[in-house]
């Protein structure tokens, strides 16, 4: 019998179909080379995932399913891609293409999750239950899709009116037998995911009692990111994992875990009965620059412009900009003003040192004076943040100069805790087209920075930075912890607000000063606006600002 499947890690561009078809053939060649029989694809993988409002145009379902259904292997493939509707009100589906021999639909996904940022009812029609591939390079395979799955294993919110592999499961009852089961993945990251996702695998081997393999996309699109990790579950828990934040072929031998294979960087994880997948800093690290990496590669950016203040946020962010694209394409600027310290300009110039990026010094300091001359009698008697908020967005100017004179891209330097309070200017700070650390909270910031730093092999962020009291220098010895909580706090109350769901009695409840825990969520939901204008930023969090946060903007809930 056959028994080696092919698990096609792959970072699809969306939109570009021709493009993710021919990667799905050239990793097809290397299975095949490798001694694979079938290989399966991620979910969506022609078309990239998520293509969003491209599959509201006929058009673009009907080229991504001709395309999948045309496509030249020398083994069969199993390939996710949109398919057109059946009938004319309805929508068209999430589907699975037997491709390389006798080419028809397989499957279309059952589950179509509608929480945090999926909203795949808006797209998609549901499929009436998990299929199989009869006879495919010898096997007979159960097909599901992403979210198919994790009803099963209780991983999911929603609570649908179906199990897929339960249905499975039933057929086995029945006297269908199947030599696997295998799951076409888009499976967004966030920090605590790939964990799971583990377990989700496993869940469904045990109950079927034969091996499921799951192949996950990698790569980011937009604001969502993608780890890969795919995985193959054996009924007994044994797992065998792809590595991380890369392409390549993962070869499961259904006969044996030890004569799995990666084709690609870095090596397979595996994982005995009951031991878990962990990650930390440098995990967290990876997707940040990956995100980051991604956004410019695929929209065709080439070159960073930033501000560097001598604060860590821009550090880390110099950082990460240097590790997506080069450090010769990144461009740093120092801006300061009358409120800036030597100190915060020589850590600046030392980050820049250290990273080889390159970088000017540009004081503000005459712009200030005209803009404040111009501007005497309005600021004259009206609140004192508008005469400081002249800096931020003076800098903001000079930033977006550079980016647009030199066809480079602006990144803003902000973190979840500033974006969640507010703490930040409009036009100002947070000018630019993507924001690599806004689903970072503070502390994590510093973490990622010390990480960087090991990775690097050097400090390129100083001691200096690590350590002296967070400012935005726009006013004499201005702090953070003038205006905001000590972060450590207000990053605990964050959380636990965004992504735990607490409210502000449950907060209390854990030991939070009242009138700490109201002043935060107070400002949290007073700031939404804010939010609403902020550059895309790749989430790393169970729960990120963005399209997987939808708060009202004209809106009277106070918590105080």
């Amino acid at each position: 019998m056959a028994s080696k499947i092919a698990l096609l890690q792959v970072n699809p561009i969306v939109g570009d179909i021709s493009g993710n078809a021919a990667k799905v053939c050239e990793f097809s060649k290397q299975a095949s080379n490798a001694g694979a029989s079938l290989a399966v694809t991620t979910e969506l993988a022609i078309s990239g995932y998520p293509p969003r409002d491209l599959l509201l145009q006929p058009d673009f379902i009907r080229a991504c399913h001709d395309t999948a259904s045309t496509l030249e292997s020398v083994i069969p493939i199993l390939v996710g891609t949109p398919v057109p509707s059946v009938g004319e009100r309805s929508l068209p589906g999430n589907g699975v293409v037997r491709a390389g021999d006798s080419v028809r639909e397989v499957t279309r996904k059952q589950l179509l999750p509608t929480y945090d940022v999926f909203d795949e009812a808006r797209y998609f029609e549901s499929g009436k239950g998990p299929g199989i591939a009869r006879t495919i390079a010898g096997l007979d395979i159960g097909v599901t899709i992403c979210e198919d799955a994790w009803q099963h294993c209780g991983a999911t919110p929603n609570d649908y009116d179906s199990d897929p592999i339960l249905h499975i499961v039933e057929w086995g009852r029945q006297g269908v037998v199947l030599d696997a089961t295998v799951n076409l993945s888009a499976s967004p990251y966030h920090a605590d995911k790939s964990s799971i996702r583990v377990e989700v695998a496993r869940s469904a081997a045990a109950s079927l009692n034969h091996p499921f393999l799951l192949a996950n996309q990698v790569g980011a699109n937009d604001d969502l990111l993608f780890d890969g990790r795919s995985i193959i579950a054996w009924p007994d828990g044994t797992a065998v994992v792809a590595p991380s934040w890369t392409e390549g072929v993962l070869v499961a031998d259904l006969l044996s875990p030890d004569a799995c294979e990666w084709l690609g960087d870095g090596d397979v994880t595996i994982l005995s009965p009951g031991e878990e997948l962990t990650s930390g800093d440098d995990d967290l690290l990876d997707a940040v620059i990956i995100g980051l990496s991604d956004y410019c590669r695929k929209s065709g950016i080439s070159k960073i412009v930033l501000g560097l203040s001598g604060g860590i946020d821009s550090a880390l962010a110099a950082c990460v900009a240097s590790a997506a694209v080069g450090a010769e394409n990144v461009t740093a600027i120092s801006m300061p003003s009358r409120h800036s310290s030597q100190h915060s300009i020589d850590d600046a110039k030392a980050t820049a040192e250290a990273l080889g990026i390159n970088f000017s010094i540009q004081p503000i300091s005459d712009l200030h004076s005209s803009a404040e001359s111009a501007l005497k009698e309005t600021l004259a008697n009206g609140n004192p943040v508008a005469a400081e908020n002249l800096q931020a967005r003076l800098r903001g100017l000079i930033v977006m100069a550079h980016a647009n004179a030199n066809g480079a891209m602006a990144i803003a330097t902000g973190n979840k805790s500033e974006l969640g309070q507010g703490y930040c200017t409009l036009y100002g700070d947070m000018a630019g087209g993507y924001a690599p650390l806004g689903d970072l909270y503070k502390m994590e910031v510093y973490a990622l920075a010390r990480e960087y730093n090991q990775r690097l092999g050097k400090d390129a962020v100083n001691e200096s930075t690590l350590t002296k009291p967070p400012s935005a220098e726009l006013a004499p010895d201005q702090k953070d912890e003038d205006s905001l909580p000590p972060y450590p706090v207000l990053d605990e109350i964050l959380r636990l607000h965004i992504e735990d769901g607490l409210d502000a009695t449950e907060i209390i409840g854990q030991g939070h000063d009242s009138m700490v825990v109201k002043e935060v969520l107070t400002r949290l939901a007073r700031n939404e606006h804010k939010r609403w204008q902020m550059p895309p930023a790749p989430r790393v969090s169970k729960r990120a600002f963005g399209q997987g946060w939808r708060q009202p903007l004209a809106a009277r809930h106070d918590w105080r």
